[in-house]
């Protein structure tokens, strides 16, 4: 018997969620704003957005299918079937956050406040959506969607972590690290304050900023199977080197840092808070992943 589909909403709190948790009312909330020179008309608006597209989606979703709601915080205890359908409704860092958490399943990213400031990654409307759901529930066959490319860090005890846009390693202040680099037949021992290893995805941010520091490094695109690499600030000393700062990785080719400060982190997509600690004579190899992000256009 066919599994029963189910449409996995993924949403996050809006700034007048945390507003008011932080300042109980919505009065004292708008007391804040305004000493920032904002309205708290401008943030119930977004808001309001965000909950109209959040309803919009649900009501949809098939009748025959299942329906979860999960919260941007919980997406790390949250189990996703290989059946899912995993609508996300926000920005574009939400849809980065979702990818190192789903595998194959169809992700279909929902502005709810679509316009001139449209995302790269949220593709939809609440109509696109809708539209994109009834060809499914319908048997039309595969939906058309990009094959973004990941980046996967795997520590030698086992524990791996997926990014879509880009892993960083190094201290967790940014301040110096050590460690000693391997990559393209060479090694060096280094100071510096990081690694970062990033997707064709991920090279609007982050990794644009390095290659332009770099002389403008050409980087991949989002469904290229290559991923670009940057050492930020080595430093050379006595015992540390700084010649091997950039380069790319090709499917199969890794990046091997061993460790040699007592401790660093790695952690993708600007997320500290979900990382993996490392410690002295560890072992973290990045490359490109061995799974994409199904993301229907």
């Amino acid at each position: 018997m066919a599994l029963r589909r189910r449409a996995v909403l993924v949403h996050r709190r809006t700034e007048l969620d945390e507003l008011l948790d932080r300042h109980a009312t919505r009065g004292q909330a708008e007391f804040f704003l305004r000493t920032r020179g904002r309205t708290l008309a401008d943030v119930q608006t977004r808001h309001d957005a965000v909950a109209a597209a959040r309803r919009a989606v649900v009501a949809a979703v098939p009748t025959d299918w299942a329906l979860a709601e999960v919260e941007r915080a919980d997406l790390d205890r949250f189990l996703f079937a290989p059946e899912d359908v995993v609508v996300v409704v926000g920005q574009d860092g939400l849809v980065a956050n979702v990818a190192k958490y789903v595998g194959p399943q169809l992700v279909v990213g929902v502005d709810p406040e679509p316009g001139a400031n449209a995302g790269v990654l949220v593709r939809h409307d609440v109509a696109g959506a809708r539209r994109v759901l009834t060809a499914l529930a319908r048997g039309a066959g595969e939906v058309p969607c990009d094959e973004l490319t990941m980046v996967r860090a795997r520590l030698d005890d086992g524990q791996e972590l997926y990014a879509l846009n880009e892993v960083f390693l190094g201290h967790g202040s940014h301040q110096s690290a050590r460690y000693v680099l391997a990559a393209g037949g060479r090694s060096e021992r280094q100071s510096s304050s990081g690694l970062i290893v990033g997707t064709g995805t991920g090279a609007t941010g982050w990794c644009a900023s390095l290659a332009h520091d770099r002389g403008g490094r050409r980087l991949p695109g989002p469904a290229d199977r290559a991923l670009a690499w940057f050492v930020r600030e080595a430093w050379p000393s006595p015992v540390t080197g700084a010649t091997l700062l950039d380069g790319t990785l090709a499917a199969g080719e890794e990046v091997l840092v061993t460790v040699q400060s007592d401790r660093l982190v790695v952690f993708g997509d600007g997320i500290e808070a979900d990382r993996l600690e490392v410690g002295w004579g560890q072992e973290v190899r990045v490359g490109v992943a061995d799974r994409t992000l199904r993301l229907a256009v």
